[in-house]
């Protein structure tokens, strides 16, 4: 049974795709910053076997006990997922300008989403070197604001995942010998309480405002990302790496 580890799959967008993989067969490791939800998480997925551990991926030796956990537990990672990651150190209404943006907030966005996905994918690189997995799977997280500029997040935020799109493709090549794919998925607009964060206040029970800009008309399900996932990361995407996978409602064509 193939071993997987989701970072910030304590909800949202990671605990869809937690349970996703769970159906799919894996055994999950579900991370999270709270041990305690990481664990409730583990125990709802399909399946049994699965386990929660507290992670936070902005600190590296966090990340590493973390690998040494499951590996204890469960096995050695053949699955990495990194699905961790915040909008804002400090959460408001709307977007936060870029005249507005302190370098506390910038270095606090960059810490998580940025150096935390580097973090996970060297750990995951570094134990698998001097072995070939047969079916080694590395998937980061991006977003359409890293490739569009932006829109309703913040600066920091999509530059922030502009540096996940960039690390994915060096570690993709690096990571190519050793039987592991490194593949992207980059959201567009997702029902999440982190996509009700770009509204400003006043706008009542809106999720999101720019849903007119979207082909398809409407904000994705959480589970349309979880199953990109599962097509990554299963044996038929073996021949995939280096890839972005847009799921975004026809925002960005390419």
């Amino acid at each position: 049974m193939r071993i997987a580890l989701i970072t910030g799959a304590a909800g949202g967008l990671g605990l869809a795709s937690a349970r996703k993989l769970a159906e799919d067969g894996l055994r999950v490791a579900v991370a999270d910053l709270s041990a305690a939800a990481a664990e409730r998480a583990a125990a709802s997925l399909p399946g049994s076997g699965h386990i929660g551990l507290a992670c936070n991926v902005a600190e590296e030796g966090s990340v590493r006990a973390a690998f040494d956990t499951v590996e204890r537990k469960l096995g050695p990672v053949e699955v990495l997922a990194c699905f961790a990651g915040v909008l804002s150190i400090h959460p408001a209404p709307g977007r936060l300008p870029t005249v507005d943006i302190t370098l506390e907030e910038w270095d606090g966005v960059m810490r998580v989403n940025a150096a935390g996905t580097f973090l996970c994918v060297r750990e995951m690189l570094r134990r698998c070197a001097g072995r070939t997995l047969a079916h080694g799977r590395i998937v980061t997280v991006a977003s359409a604001a890293g490739q569009m500029g932006g829109l309703n997040s913040g600066a920091a935020y999509s530059a922030s995942k502009g540096a996940v799109l960039a690390l994915s493709k060096v570690a993709a090549r690096e990571a190519a010998p050793l039987g592991i794919t490194v593949n992207t998925i980059a959201p567009g607009p997702i029902d999440t309480p982190m996509l009700h964060q770009t509204v400003p206040a006043g706008h009542g029970d809106q999720k999101f405002l720019g849903t007119a800009a979207v082909p398809l008309g409407r904000i994705g399900q959480p589970e349309e990302i979880a199953s990109a996932l599962s097509y990554l990361v299963s044996p038929g995407a073996g021949f995939v790496t280096g890839a972005t996978i847009d799921v975004n409602g026809g925002m960005l064509m390419r």
